[in-house]
């Protein structure tokens, strides 16, 4: 099966499995949600992240994690979609929360947060918001 939105469904499954509090949530893997899932394990979101390879596929696992019993993620969504995408310069780069949360982009030097972005003075597409 092929999805026309792989990051979407990435987004679609870890908040379906927060809202049913899983530990665990897998999919299928690719470089690109490897990165991101890295950015999240960085930025404190996920416990951690891990990816085994089965015969045919590779799969991603993300363990959830939940302060006082509610999910540590409040909000996690995606900005450029396929049909629509947004890009934007370092200068213009949207602050999330007023900094408590995150923006994760694709720029030319790989995935990043918006705070790194800033730094080394990058612009990119906007991939997800993290909060």
């Amino acid at each position: 099966m092929s999805l026309s939105d792989p990051i979407g469904d990435m987004i679609a499954r870890v908040k379906n499995a927060q809202a049913r509090y899983h530990k665990k949530v897998e999919l299928p893997s690719s470089n690109f949600k490897s990165k991101i899932a890295d950015i999240l394990k960085n930025e404190g979101f996920i416990k951690d992240f891990k990816v085994s390879s089965n015969e045919k596929k590779n799969t991603l696992s993300l363990e959830l994690k939940y302060h006082s019993g509610n999910p540590v993620i409040n909000n996690f969504e995606r900005v450029s979609k396929p049909g629509r995408r947004i890009f934007s310069s370092a200068d213009s780069l949207p602050k999330i929360n007023n900094g408590l949360g995150i923006a994760i982009l694709s720029t030319s030097k790989g995935v990043m947060t918006d705070i790194d972005a800033r730094k080394q003075r990058l612009g990119g597409e906007i991939i997800c918001k993290v909060f």
